[in-house]
């Protein structure tokens, strides 16, 4: 047969990713094991029961054909109100593309920015396909650590370090997945100004902002940054629609207005029917502030039944749906800390060097599970601490 372009080949290189105990202990649930499952960000719950009823509404009245390419006019201005709310920005329709997903929005922020050869600084620790979907540009990136001892708080010095001669663009994630690390003010602050002073993009990953505590801050807000950001927005955490597919960029008019164009040769238009439900979840807050409610009570329920754990650091986890636990005191290797606490405890959890180096020697806790398995996953975690101090010593 014909081969295949290099470039498929290129956008997830060949190799361990960490995610090995993820997959090893769905297999082991699958097979009837007691598994407690920590390492996906997925809703436990349905999606709220007046959106269903929404689209059941949409197919039933018919509304099964083509969409305009940027998203029935409604749905923009929709979105709009939403972004508004989120950036903090008075945000017009003419601003805003739908797309089936964040990532799709990713994608077109990637493609809408960098041409083949040019460079991105990705600062970590980062979601697992924003390597690929550089590469999927053909573009060339610089990943900086945000560290461990600054709560994941990325540094402007760090990223201005990274920067080259034909960087185009910095892409950062607040609130943060996985670390829950919510960046702030005078750290987006200090980006801000540097994207301005050398005239670069700034992709921010807001996907998470309703799960913030209150507390997140849009870097689109700030000084000069409205003309230069574009920000990846997503109703799979806000709204519980993860399996519906359905996200959107916020972005100047005019790159907004040329990003049609890459919704034409992709997605030709959204889904009418998720498209016109998705109207109704937006305009009417349909589940968002009882998701917020539920993360917010997890993370206080979970941090509290592992405070003063000894030899154990919480990093980060100020919002999303992940705790960042620091285990390196216990044992250094996370993924082998990991793979141990699902054989011994039938915990299964993220090592956090899946997500890069500064991650290195921690655990991501999903909250993803009720309270009452979370205070369990907390109990196994305690016990098997100890029981890893004692065999150590």
């Amino acid at each position: 047969m014909p081969t295949p372009s290099k470039r498929l080949g290129g956008i997830v290189p060949a190799g361990k990713s960490g995610w090995e105990v993820h997959f090893a202990a769905m297999t082991r649930k699958q097979a009837g094991e007691p598994i407690i499952m920590l390492s996906v960000g997925d809703h436990d719950f349905d999606t709220p029961a007046e959106t269903v009823e929404a689209c059941v509404t949409a197919v039933r009245s018919g509304h099964h054909h083509y969409t305009q390419l940027a998203g029935l006019p409604r749905l923009r201005e929709a979105m709009a109100k939403i972004s508004t709310r989120c950036t903090g920005v008075q945000t017009s329709a003419s601003e805003i593309i739908a797309a089936p997903g964040g990532q799709l929005a990713l994608y077109a922020a990637v493609q809408g920015t960098l041409d083949k050869g040019d460079h991105a600084v990705v600062v970590a620790p980062y979601y697992a396909t924003y390597p690929g979907t550089f590469r999927a540009a053909e573009a060339d990136f610089t990943v900086v650590e945000a560290q461990a001892t600054d709560g994941f708080q990325p540094r402007a010095a760090a990223i201005e370090a990274a920067l080259k001669p034909n960087t185009k663009a910095i892409l950062i994630n607040t609130p943060n997945n996985p670390t829950g690390a919510v960046y702030s003010r005078e750290c987006l602050e200090a980006i801000a100004k540097l994207c301005v002073s050398r005239d670069l993009w700034l992709l921010s990953d807001e996907v998470y902002w309703t799960l913030g505590g209150g507390h997140h801050v849009s870097p689109r807000a700030l000084p000069g940054m409205a003309e230069r950001t574009l920000v990846i927005n997503s109703m799979s955490k806000s709204h519980g629609m993860t399996g519906w597919r359905i996200g959107w960029l916020t972005g100047p008019e005019s790159m907004i207005s040329l990003l049609i164009s890459l919704n034409l040769v992709t997605t030709y238009g959204l889904t009418d029917f998720v498209s016109r439900a998705a109207i109704e979840a937006l305009e009417n807050d349909y589940g968002v502030e009882r998701i917020a409610g539920i993360y917010n009570g997890r993370r206080k329920t979970f941090l509290d039944a592992i405070r003063g754990l000894n030899d154990i650091t919480v990093r980060g986890s100020e919002g999303g749906m992940y705790v960042m636990l620091d285990v390196s005191a216990i044992e250094p290797d996370d993924e082998k800390f990991a793979w141990d606490f699902l054989d011994a405890e039938k915990v299964g959890v993220m090592p956090g060097s899946s997500f890069g180096d500064a991650a290195a020697g921690h655990i991501r806790i999903s909250l993803c599970q009720p309270d009452d398995v979370l205070l369990e996953a907390a109990a196994r975690l305690r016990r098997f601490a100890s029981s890893y101090r004692s065999k150590a010593a």
